[in-house]
């Protein structure tokens, strides 16, 4: 392995930057601090910027077999109620794929934000061939129930077992959800895993960006793909050829085709799409109503000060909650104990009464 150079990126564009370079032995060979306004004459090298990772929403998810556009748009799809901007604003990565049935990483960005850093160390004089968020650089913990934090400029990472997230110090323990934090105060030993990331990143910000951009459009047909990918894996390769505008479109009425020969009673609807996402958020949670209401109801106790004010169960309606917590971010922890118990979560409607939340929602099957 050649040598690499990393990079870290600071919160603030102003301060110094520090650097490393890696050996192929994994050791340090040379170390320094690169100044804003002093582009630099380094060696040309393999570099890994870290990036502050606070902007990088990070989840593990169950995504389905393909390539890598396939695979991009269906985790889009999957993180659309956590994140507040059109697909094609997205830059959407994953890695490689694991054991057969564990989840998969998956990063996503703004592409502006993934511009502005790479435009920043351009600046530096410097290209990057790997973006990397640095909440995926910080030492993974051995066991459940732990998050290691450590400081990275201005942010506090929390890294634990298939979590991973850069949030402000105060927020720690409301993000932490129960789980026991291990402050991480050797240097040496996040410095060591720094340079693990950087030898063998577990995903690159990039990897959207050099495929070219994944025409997905807005988010009803980034939708539309997302449904032939439970429907057919024969739809889910096709859509990987919707490179422009006219073969998203011819790929939509594919797709509709497709839904209306296996879901016949959905061919009179006026958008069979839409209502084939509806069905399967109707459909019953594994386990059925009984399942679903213990699951949900351990989530909720989890989270301090939520309480479940309705429940009901309607043929072809689904299972419907209604709860009421404390902060909008106690629903993505509710989400995440109810994925971790095989159910989906979609939040139907919220609203804001006499200072908590509200949130609606409908529970179905992953």
């Amino acid at each position: 392995m050649k040598p690499i150079r990393l990079i870290l990126v600071p919160t603030r564009a102003g301060a110094p930057v520090p650097w490393l370079v890696v050996g192929a032995d994994g050791r340090v060979h040379d170390r320094g601090l690169l100044e804003p306004d002093k582009p630099a004459r380094l060696e040309p090298m393999r570099t890994v910027a870290v990036v502050p990772g606070a902007d990088v929403t990070v989840r593990w998810l169950d995504l389905p077999a393909g390539g890598a556009a396939q695979v991009r748009v269906a985790a889009a799809w999957a993180l659309r109620d956590g994140i507040a901007a059109p697909p094609d604003r997205l830059a959407v990565a994953v890695g490689a794929p694991g054991s057969v049935g564990e989840p998969r990483l998956a990063a996503v960005v703004n592409r502006t934000l993934l511009q502005a850093w790479v435009d920043y160390l351009a600046d530096l004089g410097l290209a990057p061939d790997v973006v990397l968020p640095d909440c995926l650089a910080a030492p993974a913990p051995d066991e459940e129930g732990l998050l290691n934090a450590v400081v990275f400029g201005d942010g506090l990472v929390l890294r634990g077992r298939r979590f991973a997230a850069t949030v402000q110090p105060e927020l720690a323990e409301l993000v932490a959800h129960g789980r026991t934090i291990v402050p991480v105060e050797d240097t040496a030993l996040v410095e060591e895993a720094l340079i693990a990331a950087a030898r063998f990143p577990v995903v690159d910000l990039l990897d959207a960006t050099r495929s070219g951009p994944d025409r997905v459009g807005g988010w009803r047909r980034a939708g539309a793909l997302a449904a032939a990918v439970v429907a057919s894996p024969l739809i889910l390769v096709l859509a990987a050829a919707a490179r422009d505008d006219a073969a998203a479109r011819r790929q939509e009425a594919e797709t509709r085709a497709l839904i209306a020969r296996q879901r016949p009673n959905l061919a009179a609807a006026p958008d069979p799409v839409l209502a084939l996402r509806r069905e399967m958020q109707a459909a019953p949670p594994p386990g059925g109503v009984s399942a679903a209401a213990a699951a949900l109801f351990a989530a909720v106790e989890g989270v301090d000060g939520a309480e479940l004010d309705i429940l009901v169960a309607e043929p072809g309606e689904g299972v419907k909650a209604t709860i009421s917590h404390p902060a909008y971010a106690d629903m993505e922890a509710i989400r995440a104990d109810m994925i971790r118990a095989g159910m989906a979560v979609t939040v139907t409607g919220t609203l804001d009464d006499a200072g908590r939340v509200v949130s609606d929602i409908t529970i179905g099957a992953l």
